[in-house]
């Protein structure tokens, strides 16, 4: 008994000085471009055009491998609106922004050198500025992976692949149940952003 409460012991010692170890963070810097996107819906159409992404992040390796980050992220574009007869509705006044603000979970593949894949998703709220000076709140998530490259200093940069997308609740749908008459669904549209980026990060000890 005795000799299985040394083994115990020193099992959780080890874990403890991983768990020390793996204590540290990463200040983040974000920079990517994102693909356009188009939205449609009952004839309507909206273009979320090419744009760059910058934005920042706090990362917290809890384990060796393992991180949760916030982070913020911004696109500037422009999103011509146009209606079912093809005309632009927004000419001349089509400057807007999304916003993300996102919890993320990463997992990074240890390979034996400075090169650590990595794959990762997250979920948060979507903030749209709208051409007219609107503002609206939605869910969003985000999926991502890449390789982050270490070297000798506190720097590490991060080059990497996501997919960003935002959820909004546009109007109901009605169908007729044999037993309960019209249900009415709620109608979304969902936007899905792909883009390519980089991360230069300034990791630290606690």
């Amino acid at each position: 008994m005795k000799q299985y409460g040394l083994l115990l012991a020193a099992f959780l010692s080890v874990i403890g000085m991983q768990a020390q170890d793996a204590r540290s963070f990463s200040l983040n810097l974000y920079g990517g471009y994102n693909f356009s996107d188009e939205l449609d819906y009952e004839g309507y159409r909206a273009t979320i055009e090419d744009g760059f992404q910058y934005g920042a992040g706090f990362e917290y390796f809890f384990a060796t491998n393992n991180s949760v980050e916030i982070k913020y992220l911004r696109q500037d574009t422009k999103i011509p609106f146009y209606n079912p007869a093809g005309v632009q509705m927004n000419a001349g006044n089509d400057k807007g922004a999304f916003n993300f603000i996102l919890a993320d979970f990463t997992h990074y593949f240890d390979t034996g050198s400075n090169l650590l894949p990595y794959l990762g998703a997250g979920a948060g709220v979507g903030i749209v500025e709208t051409p007219q000076g609107g503002s609206g709140t939605y869910f969003a998530w985000d999926v991502k992976g890449g390789v982050k490259i270490k070297t000798a200093s506190i720097v590490s940069v991060n080059i990497n692949a996501y997919l960003q997308s935002m959820s909004a609740a546009v109007g109901e749908s009605y169908y007729w149940t044999y037993y309960f008459g019209p249900v009415a669904f709620e109608d979304y549209v969902s936007t899905f952003q792909f883009g390519l980026g980089a991360v230069v990060s300034f990791n630290f000890k606690n």
